[in-house]
Protein backbone atom coordinates (compact mmCIF):
# COMPACT_ATOMS: atom_id res chain seq x y z
CA UNK A 1 0.00 0.00 0.00
CA UNK A 2 1.39 3.38 -0.97
CA UNK A 3 2.19 6.04 1.60
CA UNK A 4 1.58 9.78 1.50
CA UNK A 5 5.25 10.40 2.27
CA UNK A 6 8.38 8.30 2.70
CA UNK A 7 11.00 8.88 5.39
CA UNK A 8 14.57 8.77 4.13
CA UNK A 9 17.61 8.88 6.42
CA UNK A 10 20.86 10.29 5.03
CA UNK A 11 24.15 9.25 6.65
CA UNK A 12 26.82 11.24 4.74
CA UNK A 13 29.76 9.89 6.75
CA UNK A 14 33.40 10.69 6.02
CA UNK A 15 35.60 12.01 3.24
CA UNK A 16 33.79 12.31 -0.06
CA UNK A 17 30.68 10.74 1.45
CA UNK A 18 28.96 14.05 2.28
CA UNK A 19 29.73 15.35 -1.21
CA UNK A 20 28.25 12.41 -3.12
CA UNK A 21 25.25 12.19 -0.80
CA UNK A 22 24.54 15.88 -1.44
CA UNK A 23 24.46 15.20 -5.20
CA UNK A 24 22.23 12.16 -4.72
CA UNK A 25 19.85 14.24 -2.65
CA UNK A 26 19.65 16.87 -5.41
CA UNK A 27 18.66 14.15 -7.85
CA UNK A 28 16.13 12.59 -5.46
CA UNK A 29 14.54 15.99 -4.87
CA UNK A 30 14.28 16.57 -8.60
CA UNK A 31 12.73 13.13 -9.06
CA UNK A 32 10.13 13.65 -6.38
CA UNK A 33 9.17 17.03 -7.84
CA UNK A 34 8.72 15.59 -11.32
CA UNK A 35 6.70 12.56 -10.22
CA UNK A 36 4.70 14.01 -7.33
CA UNK A 37 6.49 11.87 -4.79
CA UNK A 38 6.95 13.01 -1.17
CA UNK A 39 10.28 12.24 0.50
CA UNK A 40 11.03 13.47 4.02
CA UNK A 41 14.77 13.66 4.63
CA UNK A 42 16.58 13.35 7.96
CA UNK A 43 20.36 13.68 8.05
CA UNK A 44 22.69 12.48 10.80
CA UNK A 45 26.47 12.94 11.08
CA UNK A 46 28.41 9.71 11.52
CA UNK A 47 31.74 8.04 10.95
CA UNK A 48 35.36 8.47 11.92
CA UNK A 49 35.54 12.27 11.97
CA UNK A 50 32.37 12.44 14.04
CA UNK A 51 33.94 9.90 16.41
CA UNK A 52 37.09 11.98 16.70
CA UNK A 53 35.01 15.06 17.51
CA UNK A 54 32.46 13.54 19.90
CA UNK A 55 33.69 10.10 20.95
CA UNK A 56 30.62 8.60 19.25
CA UNK A 57 30.41 7.04 15.79
CA UNK A 58 26.85 8.35 15.46
CA UNK A 59 24.21 9.80 17.69
CA UNK A 60 21.87 7.49 19.66
CA UNK A 61 18.77 8.75 17.86
CA UNK A 62 20.22 7.93 14.43
CA UNK A 63 19.66 4.18 14.64
CA UNK A 64 16.07 4.64 15.83
CA UNK A 65 15.43 6.95 12.88
CA UNK A 66 16.93 4.37 10.51
CA UNK A 67 14.74 1.65 11.97
CA UNK A 68 11.64 3.78 11.47
CA UNK A 69 12.60 4.93 7.96
CA UNK A 70 11.51 3.74 4.54
CA UNK A 71 15.05 3.90 3.19
CA UNK A 72 18.61 4.76 4.23
CA UNK A 73 21.35 6.28 2.08
CA UNK A 74 24.92 5.98 3.41
CA UNK A 75 27.86 7.86 1.91
CA UNK A 76 31.00 6.19 3.28
CA UNK A 77 32.79 5.80 6.61
CA UNK A 78 36.44 5.65 7.59
CA UNK A 79 39.43 7.96 7.90
CA UNK A 80 43.15 7.10 8.06
CA UNK A 81 44.49 6.90 11.59
CA UNK A 82 41.13 7.09 13.35
CA UNK A 83 40.39 3.67 14.80
CA UNK A 84 38.34 2.22 17.61
CA UNK A 85 39.99 0.71 20.70
CA UNK A 86 39.23 -2.78 19.35
CA UNK A 87 41.22 -2.07 16.17
CA UNK A 88 38.27 -1.59 13.82
CA UNK A 89 37.99 1.59 11.80
CA UNK A 90 35.89 4.31 13.40
CA UNK A 91 32.55 4.08 11.64
CA UNK A 92 32.58 0.28 11.69
CA UNK A 93 29.62 0.17 14.06
CA UNK A 94 27.54 2.40 11.80
CA UNK A 95 27.85 0.05 8.84
CA UNK A 96 27.69 -3.21 10.75
CA UNK A 97 25.23 -1.80 13.26
CA UNK A 98 22.79 -1.31 10.38
CA UNK A 99 23.51 -4.65 8.74
CA UNK A 100 23.07 -6.68 11.90
CA UNK A 101 20.72 -4.38 13.80
CA UNK A 102 18.20 -4.25 10.94
CA UNK A 103 18.98 -7.76 9.67
CA UNK A 104 19.96 -6.56 6.19
CA UNK A 105 20.89 -10.05 5.07
CA UNK A 106 21.22 -9.55 1.31
CA UNK A 107 23.82 -7.29 -0.24
CA UNK A 108 22.70 -6.60 -3.80
CA UNK A 109 25.20 -5.29 -6.37
CA UNK A 110 23.96 -4.58 -9.91
CA UNK A 111 26.67 -4.58 -12.58
CA UNK A 112 25.44 -2.75 -15.67
CA UNK A 113 27.51 -1.06 -18.35
CA UNK A 114 25.97 2.07 -19.85
CA UNK A 115 26.79 3.07 -23.41
CA UNK A 116 29.63 5.60 -23.53
CA UNK A 117 31.36 4.35 -20.37
CA UNK A 118 34.95 3.16 -20.78
CA UNK A 119 37.09 1.13 -18.39
CA UNK A 120 40.39 2.12 -16.84
CA UNK A 121 42.60 -0.89 -17.54
CA UNK A 122 46.40 -0.84 -17.42
CA UNK A 123 46.33 2.91 -16.94
CA UNK A 124 44.24 3.63 -20.02
CA UNK A 125 40.54 4.10 -20.68
CA UNK A 126 39.33 1.43 -23.05
CA UNK A 127 36.10 0.04 -24.47
CA UNK A 128 36.62 -3.64 -23.73
CA UNK A 129 33.12 -4.94 -23.09
CA UNK A 130 29.96 -4.21 -25.05
CA UNK A 131 27.18 -2.53 -23.00
CA UNK A 132 24.63 -5.11 -24.15
CA UNK A 133 26.82 -7.87 -22.67
CA UNK A 134 27.12 -6.50 -19.12
CA UNK A 135 23.87 -6.67 -17.17
CA UNK A 136 24.04 -8.91 -14.11
CA UNK A 137 23.40 -8.75 -10.38
CA UNK A 138 25.50 -10.33 -7.63
CA UNK A 139 23.95 -11.04 -4.23
CA UNK A 140 26.04 -11.86 -1.21
CA UNK A 141 24.94 -12.97 2.21
CA UNK A 142 25.43 -9.99 4.50
CA UNK A 143 25.14 -11.10 8.13
CA UNK A 144 27.35 -14.15 8.61
CA UNK A 145 30.38 -15.87 7.09
CA UNK A 146 33.79 -14.46 7.94
CA UNK A 147 32.24 -11.14 9.02
CA UNK A 148 30.39 -12.51 12.03
CA UNK A 149 31.68 -11.31 15.38
CA UNK A 150 33.53 -14.54 16.05
CA UNK A 151 37.17 -13.51 15.99
CA UNK A 152 40.07 -13.94 18.33
CA UNK A 153 43.79 -13.52 18.78
CA UNK A 154 46.53 -14.89 20.99
CA UNK A 155 48.77 -12.09 22.26
CA UNK A 156 51.74 -12.71 24.54
CA UNK A 157 54.11 -10.04 25.73
CA UNK A 158 52.47 -7.47 23.48
CA UNK A 159 53.03 -9.59 20.36
CA UNK A 160 50.05 -11.05 18.47
CA UNK A 161 51.06 -14.56 17.52
CA UNK A 162 47.81 -16.06 16.29
CA UNK A 163 44.67 -14.54 14.76
CA UNK A 164 41.46 -16.52 14.26
CA UNK A 165 38.44 -15.76 12.07
CA UNK A 166 35.55 -18.20 12.07
CA UNK A 167 33.52 -18.70 8.89
CA UNK A 168 29.99 -19.16 10.19
CA UNK A 169 27.57 -20.48 7.55
CA UNK A 170 24.00 -21.34 8.57
CA UNK A 171 21.13 -22.97 6.71
CA UNK A 172 18.91 -19.97 7.47
CA UNK A 173 21.50 -17.50 6.17
CA UNK A 174 22.01 -19.52 2.98
CA UNK A 175 18.35 -20.14 2.26
CA UNK A 176 17.05 -16.61 2.51
CA UNK A 177 19.72 -14.97 0.35
CA UNK A 178 19.54 -17.80 -2.21
CA UNK A 179 15.76 -17.49 -2.35
CA UNK A 180 16.10 -13.74 -2.91
CA UNK A 181 18.50 -14.43 -5.80
CA UNK A 182 16.03 -16.75 -7.52
CA UNK A 183 13.20 -14.29 -6.95
CA UNK A 184 15.30 -11.51 -8.49
CA UNK A 185 16.06 -13.60 -11.58
CA UNK A 186 12.33 -14.17 -12.04
CA UNK A 187 11.53 -10.51 -11.51
CA UNK A 188 14.21 -9.30 -13.93
CA UNK A 189 12.75 -11.69 -16.47
CA UNK A 190 15.16 -10.85 -19.27
CA UNK A 191 17.74 -13.47 -18.33
CA UNK A 192 21.43 -13.44 -19.24
CA UNK A 193 22.48 -11.25 -22.19
CA UNK A 194 24.10 -14.22 -23.96
CA UNK A 195 21.05 -16.46 -24.30
CA UNK A 196 18.12 -14.82 -22.50
CA UNK A 197 17.94 -17.63 -19.93
CA UNK A 198 16.89 -16.91 -16.37
CA UNK A 199 19.92 -18.24 -14.53
CA UNK A 200 21.25 -18.13 -10.95
CA UNK A 201 24.91 -18.96 -10.40
CA UNK A 202 26.21 -20.24 -7.07
CA UNK A 203 29.67 -18.75 -6.43
CA UNK A 204 31.39 -20.91 -3.83
CA UNK A 205 34.38 -23.07 -2.97
CA UNK A 206 32.46 -26.30 -2.43
CA UNK A 207 35.44 -28.42 -3.46
CA UNK A 208 37.28 -27.35 -0.30
CA UNK A 209 35.10 -25.56 2.27
CA UNK A 210 32.36 -27.19 4.35
CA UNK A 211 30.46 -23.91 4.54
CA UNK A 212 30.41 -23.75 0.74
CA UNK A 213 29.20 -27.34 0.59
CA UNK A 214 26.23 -26.41 2.77
CA UNK A 215 25.64 -23.30 0.67
CA UNK A 216 25.54 -25.35 -2.54
CA UNK A 217 23.32 -28.01 -0.96
CA UNK A 218 20.77 -25.39 0.08
CA UNK A 219 21.11 -23.75 -3.34
CA UNK A 220 20.04 -27.00 -5.01
CA UNK A 221 17.22 -27.61 -2.55
CA UNK A 222 15.73 -24.15 -2.99
CA UNK A 223 16.17 -24.04 -6.76
CA UNK A 224 14.81 -27.51 -7.42
CA UNK A 225 11.80 -27.25 -5.13
CA UNK A 226 10.65 -23.68 -5.74
CA UNK A 227 12.21 -22.33 -8.95
CA UNK A 228 12.25 -25.04 -11.65
CA UNK A 229 11.88 -22.33 -14.30
CA UNK A 230 15.25 -20.78 -13.38
CA UNK A 231 18.44 -22.51 -14.46
CA UNK A 232 20.88 -23.46 -11.70
CA UNK A 233 24.55 -22.80 -12.46
CA UNK A 234 27.73 -23.38 -10.44
CA UNK A 235 31.17 -21.77 -10.29
CA UNK A 236 34.10 -22.13 -7.92
CA UNK A 237 35.06 -18.60 -6.96
CA UNK A 238 38.55 -18.69 -8.46
CA UNK A 239 37.26 -19.88 -11.83
CA UNK A 240 34.34 -17.45 -11.64
CA UNK A 241 36.72 -14.49 -11.46
CA UNK A 242 38.19 -15.23 -14.88
CA UNK A 243 34.86 -16.29 -16.42
CA UNK A 244 33.26 -13.05 -15.23
CA UNK A 245 35.88 -11.01 -17.07
CA UNK A 246 35.95 -13.21 -20.19
CA UNK A 247 32.20 -13.65 -20.67
CA UNK A 248 30.04 -11.44 -18.45
CA UNK A 249 27.19 -11.95 -20.91
CA UNK A 250 26.68 -15.48 -19.54
CA UNK A 251 25.52 -14.25 -16.13
CA UNK A 252 22.08 -13.13 -14.98
CA UNK A 253 21.99 -13.33 -11.16
CA UNK A 254 24.82 -14.70 -9.00
CA UNK A 255 24.81 -15.48 -5.29
CA UNK A 256 27.65 -16.03 -2.81
CA UNK A 257 28.63 -16.16 0.83
CA UNK A 258 29.78 -12.96 2.51
CA UNK A 259 33.52 -12.73 1.91
CA UNK A 260 33.51 -14.37 -1.52
CA UNK A 261 30.76 -12.01 -2.65
CA UNK A 262 32.61 -9.01 -1.24
CA UNK A 263 35.62 -9.81 -3.40
CA UNK A 264 33.91 -10.65 -6.70
CA UNK A 265 31.62 -7.62 -6.61
CA UNK A 266 34.59 -5.26 -6.57
CA UNK A 267 36.01 -7.14 -9.54
CA UNK A 268 32.64 -6.85 -11.28
CA UNK A 269 32.69 -3.07 -10.85
CA UNK A 270 35.52 -2.91 -13.41
CA UNK A 271 33.06 -4.14 -16.04
CA UNK A 272 30.80 -1.14 -15.48
CA UNK A 273 33.47 1.55 -15.40
CA UNK A 274 34.86 1.28 -11.88
CA UNK A 275 33.81 2.08 -8.34
CA UNK A 276 32.44 5.46 -9.33
CA UNK A 277 29.62 3.70 -11.20
CA UNK A 278 28.87 0.93 -8.68
CA UNK A 279 25.95 1.13 -6.26
CA UNK A 280 24.78 -1.42 -3.73
CA UNK A 281 21.78 -2.20 -1.60
CA UNK A 282 21.66 -3.93 1.78
CA UNK A 283 18.23 -5.51 1.98
CA UNK A 284 16.21 -7.18 4.68
CA UNK A 285 12.55 -8.09 4.83
CA UNK A 286 11.49 -4.82 6.46
CA UNK A 287 14.43 -2.43 6.07
CA UNK A 288 16.98 -1.41 3.46
CA UNK A 289 20.15 0.68 3.27
CA UNK A 290 21.81 1.81 0.04
CA UNK A 291 25.33 3.05 -0.65
CA UNK A 292 27.98 3.65 -3.28
CA UNK A 293 30.44 0.81 -2.89
CA UNK A 294 33.53 3.01 -3.01
CA UNK A 295 35.18 4.16 0.20
CA UNK A 296 35.49 7.60 1.74
CA UNK A 297 38.48 8.57 -0.50
CA UNK A 298 40.08 11.02 1.97
CA UNK A 299 42.62 12.31 -0.58
CA UNK A 300 39.77 13.55 -2.78
CA UNK A 301 37.64 15.02 0.01
CA UNK A 302 36.51 18.60 -0.51
CA UNK A 303 37.78 18.81 -4.09
CA UNK A 304 34.44 18.39 -5.91
CA UNK A 305 36.18 15.86 -8.15
CA UNK A 306 34.92 12.31 -7.60
CA UNK A 307 32.20 10.57 -9.55
CA UNK A 308 28.77 10.98 -7.87
CA UNK A 309 26.97 8.49 -10.13
CA UNK A 310 27.41 5.50 -7.81
CA UNK A 311 25.66 7.36 -5.00
CA UNK A 312 23.01 8.71 -7.38
CA UNK A 313 22.32 5.15 -8.55
CA UNK A 314 22.17 4.04 -4.91
CA UNK A 315 19.38 6.58 -4.48
CA UNK A 316 17.75 5.19 -7.61
CA UNK A 317 17.90 1.68 -6.11
CA UNK A 318 16.27 3.03 -2.95
CA UNK A 319 13.33 4.43 -4.92
CA UNK A 320 13.03 1.13 -6.79
CA UNK A 321 12.90 -0.74 -3.48
CA UNK A 322 10.32 1.66 -2.03
CA UNK A 323 8.22 1.36 -5.17
CA UNK A 324 8.26 -2.43 -5.11
CA UNK A 325 7.66 -2.68 -1.37
CA UNK A 326 4.70 -0.30 -1.30
CA UNK A 327 3.38 -0.83 -4.81
CA UNK A 328 4.03 2.84 -5.57
CA UNK A 329 4.10 3.54 -9.31
CA UNK A 330 5.37 7.08 -8.69
CA UNK A 331 8.46 5.80 -6.91
CA UNK A 332 9.08 3.24 -9.66
CA UNK A 333 8.71 5.93 -12.33
CA UNK A 334 11.10 8.21 -10.43
CA UNK A 335 13.66 5.39 -10.29
CA UNK A 336 13.37 4.86 -14.04
CA UNK A 337 13.80 8.57 -14.68
CA UNK A 338 17.01 8.73 -12.65
CA UNK A 339 18.54 5.73 -14.41
CA UNK A 340 17.53 7.06 -17.83
CA UNK A 341 19.13 10.42 -17.03
CA UNK A 342 22.36 8.75 -15.88
CA UNK A 343 22.43 6.65 -19.04
CA UNK A 344 21.85 9.73 -21.21
CA UNK A 345 24.69 11.68 -19.56
CA UNK A 346 27.07 8.73 -19.99
CA UNK A 347 26.09 8.18 -23.62
CA UNK A 348 26.54 11.85 -24.46
CA UNK A 349 29.97 11.83 -22.82
CA UNK A 350 30.30 15.59 -22.42
CA UNK A 351 29.93 15.93 -18.63
CA UNK A 352 31.91 13.16 -16.95
CA UNK A 353 34.42 13.07 -14.10
CA UNK A 354 38.10 12.17 -14.46
CA UNK A 355 37.64 8.44 -13.84
CA UNK A 356 35.52 8.18 -16.99
CA UNK A 357 37.88 10.31 -19.08
CA UNK A 358 36.12 13.63 -18.53
CA UNK A 359 37.07 16.91 -16.89
CA UNK A 360 33.79 17.82 -15.17
CA UNK A 361 33.45 18.55 -11.49
CA UNK A 362 31.28 16.33 -9.33
CA UNK A 363 28.69 19.07 -8.93
CA UNK A 364 28.58 19.59 -12.70
CA UNK A 365 27.74 15.93 -13.23
CA UNK A 366 24.96 16.18 -10.63
CA UNK A 367 23.57 19.27 -12.33
CA UNK A 368 23.67 17.62 -15.76
CA UNK A 369 21.80 14.57 -14.49
CA UNK A 370 19.14 16.82 -12.97
CA UNK A 371 18.83 18.66 -16.30
CA UNK A 372 18.51 15.42 -18.22
CA UNK A 373 15.73 14.25 -15.90
CA UNK A 374 13.48 16.93 -17.35
CA UNK A 375 13.80 15.49 -20.85
CA UNK A 376 14.16 11.69 -20.59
Amino acid sequence: MTKAAYDVVLLPGDGTGPEVVAQARRVLEAAQERHGLALRFQEFPCGALHYKKTGREWEPEAFAACKASDGILLGAVGWPGIDLPDGNIAGYNVLFGLRFGLDLYANVRPTKLYPGVRHAISGQLQSVWKPQNVDLVILRENTEGLYTNAHGALTRGGVTEVAIDNNVITRKGCERVIRKAFELSRRRGRGAPKDGKKRVTSIDKANVLRGSQLFRQVFDEVGQSSYPDVERDYAFVDAYCQWLVRQPEYYDVCVATNMLGDIVTDLASVLQGGMGMAAGGNLGDAHAMFEPIHGSSPKHAGKDSVNPIACILAGQMMLQWIGERYGDDKALAAARTIESAVAAVCAEGKVLTYDLGGTARMSEVGSEIVRKMATV
